[in-house]
């Protein structure tokens, strides 16, 4: 049976729109919001035909989520056909609770069902702003389940919420086997998630975009703006490394599909700052 959403009177006449570009909910209004802040970051853009949006019952009758088994534990989830910047969150089981790391704008009663067959949900992390979506909507159809935002990332919150829980410390865990890292660099609050029980063992981290798996995988990358080609400097780039350096990891997924150092990854990172800091340096 489907899990039905409980929809308030508010909320049926006050929709909660969401910017057509980055994906982003904003909280209920009678009107479209002038302006996505999000967007008109300097990391980011308003799309080529001006700011538009969307609903999210606009975004039921049009797509569906795909989910794809990455490794033991951990799944992605797609929403197809693709919208706004393609966010893809992971779905990472774990013994003290399932985790759902980055979010993405579509939460439908097919979603709630296949996860709930995966035995639900507990947290909600999100690594920074361009992937914070319907994150609230997510929280609210498994029960008002946290939402786990650095603190520094306040100001990008479009939609305030009692389930959204702001950590301020360089690290944060989220049980014994999955810890949030700020690595800073593309915003101040940008965050990786460490997953200790990934790669059979080894350590996994899910780097959002502060550390892009390269098309050649046995690099990744750093960026201040992918869109707009704006590079990180090269301080951004070592504090990234140096937030993640205490940690144990052989692989990377970035969240695109095929974005992943299958092994070795830590040596990659490495080797990929050099590489990085010795180009940008001239």
């Amino acid at each position: 049976m489907l899990r039905p959403y409980m929809v308030t009177v508010k909320e049926q006449n006050m929709p909660a729109y969401i910017c057509k570009t980055c994906g982003v909910q904003f909280t209920e209004s009678d009107n479209p919001p002038e302006t996505c802040p999000i967007c008109e970051d300097e990391r980011q853009y308003v799309g080529h035909n001006g700011q538009q949006w969307t609903t999210l019952d606009e975004l039921r009758s049009e797509h569906h989520n795909v989910f794809e088994d990455v490794e033991d534990n951990l799944i992605r989830i797609q929403t197809t056909p693709g919208f706004a910047i393609g966010q893809t969150p992971f779905f990472i089981k774990t013994p003290q609770g399932n985790v759902l790391w980055e979010c993405n704008s579509l939460i439908d009663d097919a979603t709630v069902e296949t996860i709930n067959q995966h035995g639900g949900l507990s947290a909600i992390g999100v690594s920074h702003p361009h992937f914070y979506d319907s994150m609230v909507e997510w929280s609210h159809a498994f029960g008002n389940i946290p939402i786990y935002l650095h603190e520094s990332n306040r100001q990008y919150v479009m939609c305030p919420d009692d389930v959204i829980h702001y950590w301020s410390d360089e690290t944060f865990a989220i049980n014994d086997s999955l810890t949030i890292i700020r690595c800073g660099g593309h915003f101040e609050g940008s965050s990786v998630l460490h997953w200790a029980d990934g790669a059979e063992g080894r350590g996994v981290l899910l780097t959002g975009d502060t550390i892009m798996v390269a098309s050649d995988r046995r690099y990744v990358s750093f960026m201040y703006s992918f869109p707009n080609y704006i590079p990180m400097n090269a301080s951004g780039v070592r504090q990234i490394v140096a937030a993640i350096d205490t940690f144990d990891y052989d692989r990377i997924y970035s969240p695109w599909a095929n974005k992943v150092v299958e092994s070795g990854a830590k040596n990659a990172v490495h080797r990929s700052m050099e590489r990085y800091i010795q180009h940008i340096s001239g």
